[in-house]
């Protein structure tokens, strides 16, 4: 067999790549429920000798976990909805309509993909502070309420898998555009929007920057910057921190495995392969 000791090798290589990649976590759910001693103990030992879930105890009564959780979930599930709706729109103006400056007005939107937070960070937190929307949710969601790639997305879609002949039977049968959009050609698009859905949680469930400077008090902290909360100026509680990483990595580690399917359907919708 030509092939086979190609094929080999290939496979070889993928299966050690992928315990590299894996092993962080699995050191992480480890130490998560090793006992401090088992933590500090060197060498460390790959597996704990007495597994305890005192990590995780510890983890929700040292500081008010519960309630990062909580407001990671506010965050995220507005910021999903919202960005579901904006992208959806947006991408169906872009992709099936024709208008003065549109292809000059898209490209400009997608190139702020290009622009980190932290170009930004500034002037939107000044805005912020004149808005009084510091320490409250409608701060925290702010910088997650668009998101370029997601209309980019859209576009594609729409642009070269939503038929005009549709949009045209629709118009002769009396339908308006706002019902040609939402009857019509958002219920064609849900993988898509799955896909820019996924995206849009993740990237508000993984936010760190912009939450630790908006958010003033323990009341309004996310689950990334909660777990800040475990490290001192000296000191750190690694058992909690893994404990309570663990927990945060949970959600989005569910939505990849149960939803991966529609992520690849929306990503070859783009024209990627």
């Amino acid at each position: 067999m030509r092939g086979g000791p190609r094929l080999l090798f290939i496979h070889a290589f993928l299966a050690a790549w992928a315990i590299v990649m894996v092993f962080p976590f699995v050191w992480m759910l480890s130490t998560s429920v090793k006992p401090a001693t088992e933590i500090i103990q060197f060498p460390p030992p790959l597996l704990p000798h007495v597994p305890t879930f005192a990590n995780y105890m510890r983890a929700f009564q040292a500081a008010p976990f519960g309630r990062f959780l909580v407001n990671s979930l506010i965050v995220t599930f507005v910021s999903t909805m919202v960005v579901l709706v904006t992208s959806s729109m947006a991408g169906y103006v872009f992709g099936k309509y024709r208008f003065p400056g549109r292809t000059v007005i898209f490209l400009i939107l997608l190139a702020t993909a290009i622009l980190p937070l932290e170009t930004y960070m500034v002037p939107l937190y000044l805005t912020m502070r004149d808005w009084r929307w510091i320490n409250t949710y409608q701060g925290l969601l702010a910088p997650y309420l668009m998101m370029s790639f997601g209309v980019f997305i859209m576009r594609q879609y729409f642009q070269s898998t939503f038929p005009d002949d549709l949009m045209d039977a629709a118009r002769i049968d009396g339908a308006s555009e706002w019902r040609i959009f939402t009857h019509v050609a958002v219920p064609t698009a849900l993988s898509a929007m799955a896909a820019v859905g996924i995206f849009a949680a993740i990237q508000a469930w993984t936010a760190f920057i912009w939450p630790l400077i908006i958010a003033s008090t323990q009341n309004m902290y996310t689950t990334e910057v909660g777990l800040a909360v475990f490290q001192k100026r000296y000191t750190a509680d690694y058992g909690a921190i893994t404990a309570g990483a663990i927990v945060s990595i949970l959600p989005v580690t569910a939505i990849f495995l149960f939803f991966r399917r529609y992520i690849t359907q929306g990503i070859a919708f783009t024209g990627f392969r």
